[in-house]
């Protein structure tokens, strides 16, 4: 096949360590294999809400481009600028990439969430296609408007990891990898924690954190106080050996997450046949199936504690779990299928 031009629209930093950012460099990664042009076209800005200088330098990104490019922009950034979008959409080939829409992150209030519900849907408007990273993503971006058969469902895929050794029989380890944001419920499990002072435990907690976010500041002080003290290791972002040696000592993962575009953290759990509790969110309840976790509705501190201390007192309850993760460990998608999987969709959208 003859090798095909693609520029990526990216806000910020494609290095950044979360798991759309992720999601982001394995398909760049996976196109370039396949004999694609990919060059990552990074946008500064404080997004979703980019400041008009910010906006600006974008438009002028998506100006310079030649006529009838093949743009895949990251939703972050798409949804904020419907605008540039509307400019450039008779000249570009523009394709949204929308991991979950953004009215939809917890923890902002309701004027901000319709002003950036609003927004997408305006940008949506002006894409060529729409490729969303879940099956379940598919009925929130048609609620903004957008018709079923305009897109297309890419799911990530996982990177093969050893089985995880586990802890080693003294205190459970639970392993939580997410950034310090509202929307992965840290809160929430630390609620539960709490009431856990006399069971067995230790919570790693992977992710980077705002230095600025009041959340964050919350969730580094409560792991420092009171009944968590000692208990609880802020790791920060990790990667590399460090975040693979941070999976090899977990005994459980847990994500007590809001909402999920997919939920690509619990997936590389279950690589390394960790098992899982977490909420029924995103493509979680398929990736775990009926014996690899425990889904707790999100927000439910009550039931969150009350499955961890049957965990953690129970042993062989876990290890049932750590059994299912170790089935659904070999049914998981590959970022070589994810890959085949974008190349189809762009193929169809691609200039002739």
């Amino acid at each position: 096949m003859t090798p095909l031009d693609l520029h990526c629209l990216i806000p910020g930093d494609i290095e950044t360590r979360t798991g759309g950012y992720g999601y982001d460099r394995a398909i760049v990664a996976g196109l370039r294999a396949r004999g694609w042009n990919v060059r990552v076209l990074s946008v500064p800005g404080a997004y979703p809400s980019p400041s008009d200088d910010e906006r600006a330098i974008a438009d002028r990104a998506l100006a310079a481009l030649p006529e009838n490019s093949l743009v895949l922009a990251d939703g972050l950034a798409f949804g904020a600028l419907p605008v540039e979008a509307r400019r450039q959409r008779a000249r570009l080939r523009l394709v949204a990439l929308v991991h979950h829409p953004l009215g939809l992150e917890t923890g902002i209030d309701a004027l901000t969430s319709l002003r950036l519900l609003g927004s997408e849907r305006e940008a949506l408007t002006s894409a060529l296609g729409i490729v969303v990273t879940s099956r379940r993503t598919v009925s929130a971006v048609e609620s903004l408007g957008v018709p079923g058969d305009r897109i297309d469902v890419v799911e990530p895929g996982t990177d093969a990891g050893a089985v995880a050794t586990g802890g080693g029989g003294g205190p459970v380890q639970m392993l939580c990898v997410a950034s310090l944001v509202p929307r992965k419920g840290q809160d929430v499990l630390f609620d539960a924690l709490t009431r856990l002072a006399g069971d067995h435990w230790h919570l790693t907690c992977v992710g980077r954190s705002e230095r600025e976010s009041t959340y964050a500041a919350e969730i580094i002080r409560r792991s420092q106080e009171g009944p968590l003290a000692g208990r609880v290791t802020l790791a920060g972002e990790l990667a590399g050996a460090a975040l693979d040696a941070a999976y090899d000592r977990a005994d459980l993962f847990v994500l007590p997450t809001h909402y999920e575009g997919y939920g690509m953290a619990v997936a590389e759990a279950l690589a390394r046949a960790i098992p899982i509790v977490s909420t029924p969110t995103g493509a979680i309840p398929e990736l775990i199936g009926t014996a690899a976790g425990v889904l707790v509705p999100a927000g439910d501190v009550t039931l969150l504690a009350t499955v961890l201390h049957a965990l953690i007192a129970d042993r062989s309850r876990l290890e049932s779990l750590r059994q299912g993760a170790l089935h659904a460990r070999s049914s998981l998608s590959t970022w070589d299928d994810a890959s085949a999987r974008m190349e189809k969709a762009l193929m169809r959208l691609a200039p002739r």
